[in-house]
């Protein structure tokens, strides 16, 4: 099995160090990067279009953030994925037990499952068998 590439893309520092230790216990994936909000994680997506660098296979993403949150992102995703040649999962990560932020996944098709917070490993290893 090729080893993935996955962003973690949370404001909270905390959860951030438990997810990427999760990540490297894991071992399925070759390069983990993290991102403090949507606009960070959009702004290398354009530098990867840019530069044809390599994209993620995976993005865990939170749904509340400053300065980009989640439903943004998607919203900016929708925009440049016609330019992007490869299928990126994206999953919600959030501790929102709010029905409307999971019904709200249900409404981009690029968005393949909710997952609460904290992530365990079985959850990782779902997400990259579904890849």
């Amino acid at each position: 099995m090729t080893k993935k590439v996955i962003w973690v893309v949370d404001d909270d520092a905390i959860y951030q160090i438990i997810v990427n230790k999760i990540i490297q216990r894991s071992e399925m994936f070759s390069t983990a990067f993290s991102f403090k909000n949507g606009k960070e994680a959009i702004d290398t997506l354009h530098n990867t279009i840019k530069n044809k660098g390599i994209y993620p296979d995976i993005i865990l993403l939170d749904i509340n953030m400053p300065i980009m949150d989640g439903w943004e992102f998607m919203e900016e995703m929708e925009l440049i994925k016609f330019q992007i040649n490869k299928k990126i999962n994206i999953y919600i990560v959030s501790s929102s037990i709010a029905v409307e932020d999971k019904n709200k996944t249900k409404t981009y098709p690029d968005i393949l499952g909710y997952l609460s917070k904290p992530i365990t490993t079985d959850d990782l290893i779902l997400v990259a068998a579904n890849d």
